[in-house]
């Protein structure tokens, strides 16, 4: 008998690790070294996580050995509702906090718990797939709503109103966003409010990266602005305190809940079916809620990120055929290639052949759910001047790169 996959499964994706990360694979085992700008994994490029978690972890590992609260641990959900408190968010206690392995269980967990078959739910597109994708799996429809390049990256609410039906459950913001690195401003933030609180949508704000925040942007909080609408925020430590490892994620549930109560009991038994997330893990979020002098000091001139995030921008604005919009948030641009200059056609073929002839690894704009094949995401986690060189290589590659 032939077992086939579910249907469900026929489109998902994960190009940071799908075909282009396979080949790459390939080609390390025959000694060739590849450059790896696919996934935002500080830990691989030399970033170390702070004192503060390491002994956190180690002075506290006895109190991991058994299962703990389905949630999370007191302390660790307390430390976390303590944080959102701190950014404006009302209402909410340490009951309204779950802890998961890593923020991609939890998100599956409420589409899950939320989508039945054929209902949408909105989503940028550029977009991290583990949204569309966790809708797919859950059976409902991702409907991307289109973020603007010539603004910065914002969401154009105009389209997010266009793209409003009947069946639309919920929308989400990806703040700030992978893989534009674009912030998103207050005025922004509460005109996507206003069409959730107009079709009385569901918030999901995911805001992994809102303390990796560069060159005074501010970051406001989706749940602060929005009292009065239930906003599901995801967050975590990954990313911002170099623990991509540990799975350590979370997501608050605030705002009205009176008629969502049927609904968190959902994420309730979704929650309690994998008895808990990793406890070790969960030692470490108090103290590095504590302490973000670490993350801070990457940001400022001088600081690994905001000098990488330089020596990238600098680089690609000497390529002929290349246009950029520069980040203020996370670790990630998003360029965009003059596809008529290069005849670019695939931008799977053009990661592909980047990455034969240079041995650098990108993900092609698709695997974001980007529709043309014009834009590609670089992460830029390689010292400054790897960095700087790795666009060099690719000013190199484009100056003679033609798709047939």
């Amino acid at each position: 008998m032939l077992i086939n996959r579910s249907e469900n499964l026929e489109p998902v994706h994960s190009d940071i690790r799908g075909p282009l990360y396979i080949e790459s694979q390939r080609m390390a085992k025959e000694g060739i070294k590849v450059l790896r700008l696919n996934t935002g994994n500080p830990a691989t490029f030399g970033f170390g996580m702070p004192d503060s978690v390491r002994n956190a972890l180690l002075d506290n590992v006895d109190k991991a050995v058994a299962y703990c609260d389905l949630k999370g641990m007191p302390a660790a959900r307390e430390a976390i509702c303590e944080y959102h408190k701190s950014k404006g968010v009302q209402g909410i206690t340490p009951d309204d906090i779950y802890v998961g392995n890593g923020v991609s269980e939890l998100v599956l967990m409420c589409l899950l718990a939320l989508l039945n078959k054929g209902d949408e739910i909105l989503m940028p597109s550029p977009s991290y797939s583990l949204w569309s994708n966790s809708a797919y799996i859950a059976g409902g429809k991702p409907v991307f709503y289109t973020c603007d390049e010539k603004n910065n990256w914002y969401p154009d609410i105009a389209d997010i109103r266009k793209k409003v039906t009947s069946k639309t459950r919920a929308i989400v913001i990806i703040n700030p966003n992978n893989p534009t690195g674009a912030v998103y401003p207050k005025e922004v933030l509460e005109d996507i409010i206003n069409v959730a609180r107009e079709h009385d949508l569901l918030i999901f704000s995911d805001e992994i990266y809102d303390r990796l925040v560069m060159d005074g942007v501010e970051h406001y909080s989706t749940a602060a602005l929005a009292p009065d609408r239930m906003v599901i925020t995801t967050n975590g430590l990954s990313k911002s305190h170099i623990i991509c490892g540990f799975r350590c994620g979370w997501m608050c549930i605030s705002g009205y809940k009176g008629k969502a109560d049927d609904y968190v009991e959902g994420i309730f038994q979704l929650a309690a079916m994998r008895l808990c997330s990793n406890a070790l893990t969960q030692l470490v979020i108090p103290a590095a809620l504590e302490d973000d002098a670490s993350t801070k000091a990457m940001l400022v001139p001088g600081g690994r990120l905001y000098e990488q995030r330089e020596a990238t921008m600098r680089e690609l604005a000497k390529i002929d055929g290349i246009s950029c919009v520069k980040n203020h948030g996370a670790f990630y641009v998003f360029p965009k290639l003059d596809v008529k200059k290069f005849n670019i056609t695939s931008d799977k073929k053009f990661a592909f052949d980047f990455l034969h002839e240079k041995h650098i690894f990108i993900v092609p704009g698709s695997g974001f759910d980007w529709p043309d094949p014009d834009h590609f995401r670089i992460v830029m986690l390689p010292e400054a001047e790897e960095m700087a060189q790795a666009i060099r290589d690719l000013g190199d590659f484009l100056s003679h790169y033609h798709q047939e």
